[in-house]
């Protein structure tokens, strides 16, 4: 077994644990591997281990990468970092889901220049659920404003929620983070029922983060080993 092998199994293990303490069922939790600086190479391997959704944030590298893997044709490609509006096309085009979105700008333009021959881009708000102002993300006053413009957006499918929690070891400020997005996910999903997904939830905090509602957990380092 290859050491990329083990710990993306090692990885599943923490999963199933996090999920069995929050008495969930291990297959409520979807792991999303970031794979971010890695080669397509190691993109395959976890293919050939069932690993489906990867989620990336440079665009260039992603989008070759992408390209060299377009044979492997179930393949989830999720965008995770900030959007510019000069990157929208290429965001738009290559990828089946965005997790970043926080404006109605960007909203507009992802929508206008998604291939009339693709299926709606999947999409999730971005929640600055801590506040902070150097942060990503909507305020969470402001989801619901959001999430009826998007719905707007023939080529947008709104899914539901992402948040990028405080960086803080004070376990019961992240909980409090972590509960708030999924009272948030569930005003939402009142209005919008299709709202179903909330992706919260990295190496630090899995465990913490499925205990509160989290569908989609984020993994790079893990499982990938140190960026280069």
């Amino acid at each position: 077994m290859s050491t990329l092998e083990q710990r993306y199994q090692t990885v599943r293990a923490h999963i199933s644990s996090a999920c069995e303490q929050a008495h969930r069922s291990s297959e409520a939790v979807k792991l999303l591997a970031v794979s971010k600086t890695k080669p397509a190479q190691m993109v395959e391997t976890l293919y050939q281990l069932g690993q489906r959704s990867f989620g990336e944030n440079y665009l260039q590298d992603a989008v070759e990468k992408i390209n060299n893997l377009a044979h492997l044709a179930d393949l989830e490609w999720h965008f995770i970092g900030p959007i510019q509006s000069n990157k929208t096309r290429v965001i738009a085009e290559h990828f089946q889901w965005v997790e970043t979105l926080d404006r109605e700008k960007i909203a507009q333009r992802l929508n206008d220049q998604r291939p009339a021959t693709a299926q709606a881009l999947n999409v999730l708000i971005q929640v600055n659920i801590s506040r902070e102002e150097q942060k990503s993300g909507i305020a969470p006053e402001y989801v619901e404003k959001l999430a009826v413009f998007i719905e707007q957006l023939p080529q947008l499918s709104l899914r539901g929620l992402m948040c990028i929690p405080e960086a803080t070891k004070d376990e019961s400020r992240l909980a409090a983070q972590f509960d708030e997005m999924q009272q948030l996910l569930r005003h939402l999903a009142n209005n919008h029922p299709q709202c179903t997904v909330l992706s919260m939830g990295m190496s630090n905090d899995l465990a913490l983060a499925v205990k509160h509602g989290s569908s989609q957990v984020r993994i790079g380092t893990d499982i990938f080993g140190s960026r280069d």
